[in-house]
């Protein structure tokens, strides 16, 4: 499928051939769910702890005889029933992360990159390259695009140093490289930029 590829201007410099069980993939919920799951989950810390009978400061010894004073038997002053005892089946550290294999994570890129290219959310940029750093002149020239929010994903072989300075305080803007491209990121910005010569990369890796 044939797309056309743009300047920084939001002007036409040709035509690039897109790889169509790539960015012409059915729309996949499901599978698109999954994988933000996946992405969630892994972030998660799983730092939340608290202590058990046996890490609570305290004797284990009884704290008054078995009989003869009126109140419920008891071992120790160590139980969640007791002022500073321990938690009753309270969170442990645990990892949160759950696998998914590969086939499913190319497919679920697939879908979001193919459902963006649907509602005419990806624009093909022939090069981030600028002449200046200046924040002024790239606002002007990104608002031709009309965008909520945006994602440059250019090569690997790095952005532009200008363009990097010049993004740094344009609001809702992020850069990324081609590797780290993930579903998360491509369902949450607006628009998806992708620089021309990474779209080999991202076939390479997906195919």
């Amino acid at each position: 499928m044939k797309i056309s590829v743009l300047n920084l201007k939001n002007k036409s410099v040709g035509d690039i051939d897109l790889d169509s069980n790539i960015f012409g993939v059915k729309t996949l919920p499901d599978v698109i769910h999954q994988y933000i799951r996946y992405q969630n989950a892994k972030s998660r810390q799983g730092s939340h702890k608290t202590k058990t009978r046996s890490e609570v400061s305290g004797r284990s010894k009884k704290p008054f005889s078995q009989k003869g004073t009126g109140n419920a038997r008891q071992g120790s002053n160590k139980p969640p029933n007791f002022k500073g005892g321990a938690v009753s089946m309270g969170p442990q550290n645990r990892d949160h992360s759950f696998n998914l294999n590969k086939k499913e994570k190319k497919l679920a890129l697939k879908s979001a990159l193919s459902t963006k290219l649907i509602h005419e959310k990806v624009v093909i940029i022939d090069t981030f390259e600028i002449k200046s750093f200046k924040t002024k002149e790239l606002c002007s020239d990104l608002k031709q695009f009309d965008y909520k929010s945006a994602l440059f994903i250019h090569s690997e072989s790095g952005i532009d140093k200008n363009f990097k300075l010049a993004s740094a305080n344009i609001p809702k803007i992020s850069i990324l490289n081609q590797k780290g491209i993930n579903v998360k990121d491509i369902i949450s910005f607006d628009k998806i930029f992708i620089e021309q010569k990474s779209i080999n990369e991202i076939t390479k890796r997906l195919s």
